[in-house]
């Protein structure tokens, strides 16, 4: 029973390698988020009417579309008009050049440009939750904008937004198994190989099911500190 549990045939390190690319793109892939979720965010919140339309339209697009019929149009379609660009700019300008998209920064973009639209969205009621009086209290002592973002908006939206932002990025997460998909050699890819060519798929997908279930935890354990620090100060139960 042993034996049978632990000899991957020689996948093992294989898969192992796939965990830190599916780690890999999940780190990445949540930087571009919280970037585009920033702007969205502050886009929505801002008085001017074409950023405000630009992303609703972002956020209104992505929530409707299943994150897979994405991930493929982005991958797809995106090398089909990087192929139909080089080739006008071949016709129009004499200039040959060729774009290869890349599986693992496909990859990344297209988790990152999906969870940018729900990051949008909690950062956006996160700032609405900040108390409007502590932000003209900076305003009245002298504050910069920057000064007030930095010291009175950030720390108190932070506080607000961080269980959103800990589902998101949980989600996000087993989002990461969608790449496998368009090529990337992740472990979900690498351990259904590796069970289709030994016939043995639970030996393989276990060791994914316990890679996942590791990240998750820990991602919830530095969640929790973060709240705690975030929250350092405020009354439990107080808003």
């Amino acid at each position: 029973m042993i034996d049978y549990l632990f000899d991957f045939h020689g996948y093992g390190p294989s898969i192992f390698n796939g965990a830190i690319i599916t780690i890999q793109v999940g780190l990445l892939s949540l930087l571009l988020a919280l970037l585009l979720g920033l702007l969205g965010a502050s886009a929505k919140l801002s008085k001017n009417p074409v950023a405000q339309g630009v992303a609703t339209l972002y956020t209104t697009i992505i929530r409707g579309v299943p994150d897979l019929v994405l991930m493929m149009l982005i991958y797809y379609g995106g090398q089909v008009m990087i192929n139909n660009f080089t080739d006008w700019l071949y016709e129009a300008f004499e200039i040959d050049i060729f774009f290869n998209i890349n599986q693992f920064v496909a990859g990344v973009f297209a988790i990152g440009f999906i969870f940018g639209a729900y990051m949008s969205e909690t950062f956006r009621g996160a700032f609405l939750a900040v108390d409007r009086g502590q932000i003209e209290a900076g305003v009245a002592y002298g504050m910069t904008r920057w000064q007030i973002f930095r010291r009175i908006s950030f720390p108190q939206m932070m506080r607000h937004a961080l269980p959103g932002l800990g589902n998101n990025w949980l989600v996000m997460l087993k989002t990461t198994a969608l790449v496998s998909v368009i090529g990337l050699a992740d472990m979900v890819r690498l351990a259904t190989e590796a069970s289709k060519a030994v016939h043995q798929p639970f030996k393989f997908f276990i060791p994914v099911v316990l890679v996942y279930l590791a990240l998750t935890t820990v991602s919830e354990w530095l969640i929790k500190y973060l709240e705690r620090r975030y929250s350092a100060g405020v009354i439990s139960g107080q808003h």
